[in-house]
């Protein structure tokens, strides 16, 4: 019985791997967001958290935010800036991109 069940689980990772919603699912802005930036800016960005008033996290809808470049935008996702830590690490390059989109769309809502 054992020896079928080690041998099921490489077949079962194979198959998350393949579906497609599963790798979407990764690589969805709205996910990533809530996965990685909710803690301490909240799910409407405004940083009205307990860790994010502990962290004096941003407000990303504000303009202060919203009019740096895309490019500022990705760095400090990337590397981190005072007490914001780095996700390069973490989040890949393209996905860094799409957050950075949802970031600007959470100022239109």
């Amino acid at each position: 019985m054992r020896k079928r069940f080690l041998r099921l689980i490489p077949l079962g990772i194979f198959s998350c791997l393949t579906v497609p919603g599963v790798t979407q699912a990764k690589s969805d802005p709205a996910r990533l967001f809530a996965t990685n930036c909710t803690l301490c800016h909240g799910a409407d960005g405004s940083g009205d958290t307990a860790s994010g008033k502990a962290m004096h996290a941003k407000d990303l809808r504000s303009d202060e935010v919203q009019q740096q470049s895309d490019a500022a935008l990705s760095e400090v996702i990337t590397k981190g800036r005072g007490k914001m830590p780095a996700f390069g690490a973490k989040i890949k390059a393209d996905d860094v991109t799409k957050l950075v989109a949802y970031i600007r769309s959470l100022a239109k809502k």
